[in-house]
């Protein structure tokens, strides 16, 4: 009968400290997150950036050529 106590506490000591380990990782997640979501991601460019990207204008005939070559 002892056995099985000592067993059981040292269960209960193992989920206490598991317990405690993943509140303190969820807190340590969200104190990260907000701390990135305070950053403002889409602020326009500074300096000499230039866009780099235009799009294509294709007829329906060429955007079912390259869906077809692509298999998108």
């Amino acid at each position: 009968m002892s056995n099985l106590r000592a067993h059981l506490q040292d269960l209960t000591k193992v989920i206490i400290v598991f317990t405690i380990c993943t509140c303190v990782f969820y807190f340590a997640l969200r104190m990260v997150h907000e701390e990135y979501e305070r950053q403002h991601r889409y602020d326009p460019p500074r300096g000499t950036a230039i866009k780099v990207y235009q799009p294509v204008e294709l007829d329906w005939m060429d955007r079912l050529s390259v869906f077809f070559r692509l298999g998108e």
